[in-house]
């Protein structure tokens, strides 16, 4: 009777997960991934990786230094109050009369 029962749980978990595996067959590879790995295209991409960033670190650190340059420009050059103008922005709209409450 032991066996009867444990036969009677284990069998249709093993049927179910067979017919899902044959039906995620259809929409996946269900074999061993392969690991191997080829290093001659790695070392090739990784080079040509490398010039493009120390081009684009050396392009932002030209840009870097342009900005600096053109803030200590601006900031040498003094400005006189009188030239500046103040726009002043319009007054608030005044507030609502309220509504008296009935039993106010």
């Amino acid at each position: 009777m032991c066996c009867k029962g444990f036969v009677k749980r284990i069998v249709p978990f093993f049927l179910t997960f067979a017919v899902g595996l044959f039906i995620a067959s259809f929409f996946v590879t269900v074999a061993a991934p392969n690991f191997q790995i080829s290093n001659r295209g790695w070392r090739r991409n990784h080079r040509q990786y490398d010039r493009q960033r120390e081009l684009e670190i050396q392009r932002l650190q030209e840009e870097n230094l342009r900005m600096k340059n053109q803030l200590s420009e601006n900031d040498s050059q003094r400005f006189s109050a009188s030239e500046l103008k103040y726009n002043v922005p319009p007054p608030p709209p005044a507030a609502p009369n309220a509504v008296p409450y009935r039993n106010r």
